[in-house]
């Protein structure tokens, strides 16, 4: 028998991080001593005291549903949180649990978008964001950004606008570059596009990876006005190591935030009840769960900052530094003649001489080049480059 797949899934390419995640899982499970660079996951384990709160949930007997918007004690902690960290002014009404950010991407995308709209997507990009707004039937518009040292531009976006531009989809830090749009040129961003009428949705899950001097900035912080125009994507999976609990949120006005509740009614109904309780309890103990992100984006600082010059000493790599989450992105287009005809050739050859696992940037937009997470322990990473030194040569 043949399954009759739906259109708007037989469409969808699957996702190549958690394809190189997976085959790393199955070489490890075969003997093989892997050294995964691939997965965006830290490294880390969930901070103790946010474990202790989920138990005390559970103990206090939240195992019951909740609203679909999410309990208003998580709501509530999102609005003081970021009060308090970036001086917004969010009510409950603009806030909504999800179920990780990436389904409050869907949420926020299938609530707004409508066949044969547009959607502006800066290159490189995280590999989701084409497939969510393919799955909603829109057309994705690739906004270049190499000559900007992979940065957007509100110059860039401007010129991308079009009578059927309706969402613009930004990530900063960035996933794959880990490159950051400073914080005066993305107000210019959500200027340009309010300007259009155009929404801009926001992945911030990322958002305290910000390596100095760059610092944490979300667009939750910007006026009510421009405010109406942005829906913030947040989740707890990188900036607390909570990947596996699944957990996130959005930030919008409150028609968007109405009509993400409904669609989420019909869905997943809302995250689990006492991991909302734990988050809420976390972001209320801000002094030690703020402790608890810096000690990580700290060991991420030191790790960037001996593995970026590290690739750099590959002959054939050319790595820019990041300024945020936990990527190096590698221009490998020197390599390219006889034996590689392409970056995926040179991930191919990592995988089977090395037993290194990279993600081709192919997925991101960016063929000729490869992502290498830095959320592994500094002995992966210098085993990593000895190897890569060994069949490639040095610099």
């Amino acid at each position: 028998m043949t399954f009759p797949v739906s259109k708007h899934v037989a469409a969808m390419k699957g996702s190549s991080t958690l394809i190189a995640a997976q085959m790393a899982a199955e070489m490890r499970a075969s003997g093989v001593d892997v050294i995964d660079l691939s997965v965006g996951e830290p490294d880390f384990d969930t901070p103790d005291f946010i474990k202790a709160y989920a138990s005390e949930g559970l103990a206090r007997g939240l195992t019951k549903y909740t609203a679909t918007a999410g309990l208003a004690e998580f709501r509530n902690a999102i609005v003081d949180f970021y009060a308090a960290r970036f001086g917004s002014q969010l009510s409950q009404s603009e806030i909504a649990a999800a179920c990780g950010g990436k389904q409050a991407l869907f949420n926020a995308a299938c609530t707004l978008l409508d066949p044969g709209d547009e959607v502006l997507i800066p290159k490189p990009y995280w590999v989701t964001f084409p497939e969510i707004a393919a799955f909603c039937e829109a057309k994705c518009v690739f906004i270049e950004t190499e000559e900007t040292g992979f940065v957007l531009t509100a110059e860039q976006v401007r010129n991308s606008i079009s009578a059927r531009t309706k969402l613009l989809i930004i990530n900063s830090p960035n996933n794959p570059s880990g490159r950051v749009i400073p914080p005066n040129e993305m107000k210019k961003i959500v200027e340009a596009c309010a300007e259009s009428g155009v929404f801009v949705l926001t992945d911030e899950c990322y958002l305290f990876f910000a390596y100095p001097p760059a610092e944490p900035f979300s667009l939750a912080c910007l006026s009510p006005e421009l405010r109406n125009f942005v829906c913030v994507a947040g989740s707890f999976s990188k900036t607390y190591a909570m990947t596996g609990w699944r957990i996130g949120y959005t930030i919008a006005n409150e028609e968007w935030t109405k009509a993400m509740v409904k669609l989420q009614s019909h869905s997943a109904t809302h995250p689990t009840s006492f991991v909302q309780y734990a988050c809420a309890k976390a972001l209320q103990n801000s002094d030690a769960t703020i402790a608890a992100v810096n000690a990580m984006t700290s060991e991420y600082e030191r790790r960037r900052n001996w593995f970026v010059p590290a690739l750099n000493g590959i002959r054939g790599f050319k790595c820019p530094m990041p300024e945020g989450a936990f990527y190096a992105f590698v221009d490998v287009r020197e390599l390219f003649g006889d034996r590689f005809a392409d970056s995926a050739a040179v991930a191919e050859a990592l995988l089977k001489e090395a037993h290194i696992v990279v993600t081709d940037g192919a997925g991101f937009g960016a063929d000729g080049w490869l992502r290498f997470s830095y959320a592994t322990s500094m002995e992966n990473l210098h085993r990593a480059v000895a190897a890569m030194k060994g069949m490639f040569g040095e610099n």
